[in-house]
């Protein structure tokens, strides 16, 4: 299998180009626009196997895929004290921690 296959790859209808568009999620510059989604697709698969070999060619790094990294499940968000003090009262009012009331918020839409 291909490194290149393990990209996030998305294919989705433009609108504004009345065609689809392929998409892909480690290379967000990168786009291809076709009549069906499955030309969408391999055009883009295409682009991203030839802008992978150019990167290798020049010595800049690749970007790993998403599928392929390993996540901590930590992350830091910063925001306002006002709002800090508000969730941690949220947290303290139904008697869960203030990280599990944010994960639930976030994870809310999700």
């Amino acid at each position: 299998m291909l490194k290149n296959d393990r990209y996030t790859y998305k294919v989705t209808w433009s609108e504004d180009d009345n065609e689809y568009v392929g998409l892909c999620a480690e290379f967000p510059g990168l786009s291809w626009l076709a009549k069906s989604p499955e030309a969408a697709l391999k055009g883009l698969r295409k682009v991203v196997t030839d802008v992978v070999a150019d990167m290798q060619e020049t010595g800049e790094k690749v970007p790993e895929p998403i599928a392929c990294k390993q996540f901590s499940g930590k992350f830091m968000v910063r925001l306002l004290p006002e709002q800090h003090r508000s969730l941690a009262l949220q947290a303290a009012e139904t008697g869960v921690s203030l990280n599990r009331l944010a994960c639930a918020k976030l994870c809310a839409d999700t």
